[in-house]
């Protein structure tokens, strides 16, 4: 049912450890809500790199040649699993076989089959973007502390006493979330969007999500799908809809005037962070500032209270 984790977490050899030096160890990510993660709970003790940079649609990546070698030089090795990257999964399998830890982060979820949302297209697969729930993703954060001290069991304190800090700020972030979003009014609590990435958090905080394209980008809109979200936007009287920062926008514009031309202005509502999140270096650039950005904007266009520079402040409008 899942067909998602395919390469399964190794414990590292006795061997590995001891040739451990005092030299930061090289992790390697491949999305970087991932990355984000594993900086917050390694700190100065790992160098931790993501392949999958802003702006790039893991769904349709294709690792290259230097990926390849990145992967097979690094330490430990996190992926997202479920599926979320399809066209690297032969060389992740690769390099698990070497006998190096390659974890997903989802392996605590993949045990609580009542949270997987399925994909809406009858392939049985499961929804891969469960980042988008910050409940959800919390448990990522054991999965990381747990691989990073088997590894580097003389550090193991440190794992756990950052995992704990970062849990705490994610649950901020998870009652912002709730509070901002039960702001907007009841019937304007819908969320369209490029394709369906949002689910887990249309779930977590009571949004009715309506994507274009199914859960992957690699599905294409029909003809009929725009006509019946356009049809669908005017009988709601939807007022915005949203473009995501990895996803061409061109379906979503032609839903803004195809609702245009049935008497009913709908305005594109701001830029959505989906498969990547913002620029390096900015906050947006992180995992909570991805999500930060993205419930700001979804209150504040759909008619709820936010403060324009998020929860705390620090929102700089950067989103490529």
């Amino acid at each position: 049912m899942i067909g998602a984790s395919l390469v399964t977490g190794c414990r590292p050899t006795d061997s590995t450890s001891a040739n451990r030096t005092d030299e930061p160890y090289q992790v390697l990510c491949t999305v970087g809500m991932i990355t984000d993660v594993v900086r917050n709970i390694a700190g100065e003790y790992a160098q931790v790199e993501g392949i999958i940079g802003e702006g790039v649609d893991p769904h349709l990546y294709n690792p290259t040649r230097s990926d390849v070698l990145k992967l097979s030089a690094a330490d430990v090795v996190f992926y997202n699993g479920l599926l979320l990257e399809g066209k690297m999964t032969t060389v992740l399998m690769r390099v698990a076989s070497s006998g190096k830890p390659v974890k997903a982060v989802t392996e605590a979820i993949l045990q609580n089959t009542d949270y997987l949302l399925q994909k809406s297209d009858d392939s049985e697969q499961t929804d891969p973007h469960v980042w988008m729930d910050v409940r959800g993703w919390m448990e990522a954060v054991p999965v990381v502390a747990e691989t990073l001290s088997i590894f580097d069991p003389a550090h193991a304190h440190i794992y756990a006493a950052n995992a704990n800090a970062y849990t705490k700020q994610l649950e901020a972030l998870d009652a912002y979330a709730q509070e901002a979003i039960g702001s907007i009014p009841e019937s304007k609590r819908v969320l369209v969007t490029a394709h369906d990435a949002f689910n887990y958090l249309g779930r977590a905080t009571g949004l009715t999500v309506r994507g274009i394209q199914g859960v992957s980008t690699e599905s294409e809109a029909g003809v009929r799908d725009l006509e019946g979200l356009v049809n669908f936007i005017v009988e709601q009287q939807i007022p915005a809809v949203f473009v995501e920062t990895s996803v061409a926008d061109k379906n979503i514009r032609a839903l803004v005037e195809g609702a245009n031309a049935r008497g009913h202005t709908v305005r594109i509502g701001g830029a959505l962070f989906s498969d990547a999140m913002g620029q390096a270096g900015t906050y947006e650039g992180t995992y909570i500032g991805m999500i930060d950005s993205n419930i700001t904007t979804i209150t504040r266009a759909l008619g709820g209270e936010a403060p324009e520079k998020g929860m705390q402040g620090k929102l700089t409008g950067v989103v490529h």
